[in-house]
C-alpha cells in the first residue's frame, strides 16, 4: 500500500511539473506598437496624431502604419517583442498578463495565453 501511495504521488507530481512547463513564464505590461514603446509612452505620438485619442487608437494605427505589437513593462522599462501579431490585436493598448517561453537572446515572447491583467 505505502508504495502504490509513493508512485501515485510521483505520477501527480510528474504531471504538475508537466504542465507547469507547458505554461511558461507570466510577463505583465501593456500591448503597445513597437514604436511607443521605444518611447515608453504613447503622449508624443497621440499629440502629433489629433486622431489618436486613446492608448488603443494609437497602437492599432502605429500597427497599421507598420509597427509590431509588443508587451511594454512600465515598471522596468522593458520591450518584449511578441512571437504572434494576431493574438495581441484585441488587447491593443490594455494591460495585460502574458503567458508564454522567453527566447533571451531575441527578447522574444513566444505566448501561449494572453489575458486582462487585474
Amino acid at each position: 500500500m505505502k508504495s502504490l501511495t509513493l508512485s501515485f504521488l510521483a505520477g501527480l507530481m510528474f504531471v504538475a511539473m508537466s504542465l507547469a512547463a507547458q505554461g511558461g513564464n507570466t510577463f505583465t505590461g501593456e500591448i503597445m506598437d513597437s514604436a511607443c514603446a521605444k518611447m515608453g509612452s504613447h503622449d508624443a505620438m497621440m499629440k502629433s496624431h489629433p486622431n489618436m485619442k486613446t492608448e488603443k487608437d494609437c497602437t492599432l494605427g502605429c500597427v497599421k502604419a507598420g509597427s509590431q505589437y509588443v508587451l511594454y513593462d512600465a515598471s522596468t522599462k522593458t520591450v518584449y517583442e511578441l512571437s504572434d501579431q494576431k493574438k495581441p490585436e484585441p488587447f491593443a493598448g490594455q494591460k495585460v498578463t502574458v503567458t508564454g517561453k522567453l527566447d533571451k537572446a531575441s527578447n522574444t515572447i513566444t505566448e501561449t495565453a494572453i489575458k486582462r491583467a487585474p
